[in-house]
C-alpha cells in the first residue's frame, strides 16, 4: 500500500456563500488529509443555475471560493452536465480523477460518471443520517448505487434501537474530524460571554418514516424555547430563520434568546472559528429527525467547540453512546437537563474547558478520525 493517496473529495464549500460552518464541514477533510500526507482535490457540483455565476465578473460564489484555505489550486465548482469550472480545469479533473485511489463523496454530490467510474473505491458520505436514506427509500434518487463503500456519521445506523433505514447497504460509522492545527485551544475569557450556536432554523422539509417524524432544528428548538429563563446564563443564536417566520421570532425574542446575524458573525471560515473561541461554550440543538431516530449524530460545529476549549451542551441524540459526557461534553434530553448542564458548565467553566479540549484530541482529531476512516475503507484502494 502507497504511504500517499491520491484522494477526491467531493462537498459544498462555496455553491451557497458565506456559511462558514457548512465550509468548515468540508474543509476539515481537506485539512486533515492533507496533513497526513494525501493528495487531495475537492470538487463542488453546483446547481445547473449556476452556471452564470461562473461566468459572472464579481460573482459572490467566485469571490467566496477563492478566498478559501487550503484549496490552492487543489479544488474546482463545477457545473454538472458540463465541463465548466471554476479552478482547475475539467481535463485536469478527469486526469486527476483516473490515478485516484479513493473518492469521498459528501451527500453523493458528485454525479459525473466520467469522474467516478475510474476511481476504484468510492465512498458516499452521510453528514445527515436519516434524511439521506429515508429520501433514497422513498424514491428519490441519492446516488447511493454509484458507490462501492458508504460512511456515516450516524453512529448508531444499523444498531438496535436506531430507526433509520439501512438502505440494503452496510454502513461504516466515522466521527467528524477536526484539524487540530486549525483550531487552538483558546485559553482567554470568552468575548461573547454566552452560550452559543450557529445553524439553520429548517434546512429543509421535514419527512415522515416507519412512524418517525424526521424534523428540523425548529421543531428541537421549540421544545426548549423557555431554556434561558431558566437559567442566568446568556444564549446568543447565530440562526439562520427567515423573516416570515414571525411567529417563532417573537417566541424567541421574548424567551431571552439572542438573535444574531449568522452571515455577519460566522460568514467565512475565519469568522466562524472567531465566533466559536469567542464564546463561553456552545449549546448544540440537533434536528429532531437525528434525537427522534436515535441517529447517534454529533455536529461537526461541537467538534470545532471542542477542540477550541470551548465546551458543549448538546442535546442527546444516542451519541453519548459512543463519545464520554460529564466533562467538556454534556447531553441532554429535557428543557431541565439542559438547564443542569449548563449551570454545571459555569460552575466549573476551567475544568470543563480543559476537558472539552483533551476530548477533542483523544476522539476527533483527525490525525486518529482519518486514519481509521481510510482503514475502514481498506487503505483507500491504493494502486500500488
Amino acid at each position: 500500500m502507497a504511504d500517499r493517496l491520491k484522494i477526491l473529495l467531493s462537498g459544498m464549500v462555496a455553491g451557497d456563500p458565506n456559511q462558514g460552518g457548512a465550509t468548515w464541514a468540508a474543509l476539515q477533510y481537506v485539512a486533515g488529509l492533507t496533513r497526513l500526507g494525501h493528495e487531495v482535490v475537492l470538487i463542488e457540483p453546483l446547481r445547473p443555475s449556476a452556471a452564470a455565476d461562473l461566468r459572472a465578473e464579481g460573482s459572490e460564489t467566485l469571490s467566496y471560493f477563492h478566498s478559501l484555505p487550503f484549496l490552492e489550486q487543489r479544488s474546482a465548482l463545477l457545473v454538472p452536465g458540463t465541463t465548466l469550472t471554476a479552478g482547475l480545469p475539467y481535463a485536469e479533473l478527469v486526469r486527476f480523477a483516473a490515478e485516484a485511489d479513493l473518492l469521498i463523496n459528501i451527500s453523493g454530490m458528485l454525479r459525473d460518471e466520467r469522474l467516478l467510474e475510474p476511481i476504484p473505491v468510492r465512498a458516499f458520505l452521510d453528514l445527515d443520517p436519516g434524511f439521506n436514506q429515508v429520501w433514497h427509500e422513498t424514491g428519490n434518487d441519492m446516488g447511493l448505487d454509484l458507490h462501492t463503500h458508504f460512511l456515516t456519521v450516524g453512529q448508531s445506523l444499523g444498531r438496535e434501537g436506531c430507526s433509520i433505514p439501512d438502505c440494503g447497504k452496510s454502513w461504516i460509522p466515522t466521527l467528524p474530524p477536526v484539524a487540530l492545527d486549525h483550531w487552538p485551544a483558546e485559553l482567554s475569557p470568552s468575548r461573547h460571554d454566552a452560550f452559543t450556536s450557529v445553524g439553520h432554523w429548517r434546512s429543509y422539509g421535514s419527512i415522515e418514516h416507519g412512524g418517525v417524524h424526521y424534523g428540523q432544528r425548529a421543531h428541537s428548538m421549540r421544545g426548549l424555547i423557555d431554556l434561558p429563563r431558566r437559567t442566568d446564563s446568556r444564549f446568543q443564536l447565530a440562526l439562520g430563520i427567515h423573516s416570515d417566520e414571525k411567529a417563532d421570532l417573537e417566541a424567541l425574542r421574548s424567551s431571552e434568546w439572542e438573535l444574531l446575524d449568522p452571515y455577519e458573525v460566522a460568514g467565512d471560515p475565519r469568522a466562524y472559528a472567531e465566533f466559536v473561541r469567542g464564546s463561553k461554550a456552545e449549546l448544540s440543538i440537533a434536528k429532531s429527525g437525528y434525537v427522534a431516530s436515535r441517529s447517534g449524530w454529533f455536529s461537526d460545529r461541537s467538534a470545532c467547540y471542542l477542540a477550541s476549549g470551548r465546551p458543549v451542551v448538546a442535546q442527546e441524540t444516542g451519541f453519548a453512546d459512543f463519545l464520554p459526557t460529564g466533562e467538556g461534553l454534556l447531553a441532554f434530553a429535557t428543557t431541565a437537563e439542559a438547564a443542569d448542564a449548563v449551570a454545571a458548565v459555569v460552575a466549573d467553566l476551567p475544568r470543563h474547558s480543559a476537558g472539552a479540549r483533551a476530548l477533542a484530541e483523544e476522539h476527533l482529531d483527525s490525525n486518529k478520525v482519518l486514519p481509521r476512516l481510510l482503514e475502514k475503507l481498506g487503505g483507500g484502494g491504493s494502486r500500488t
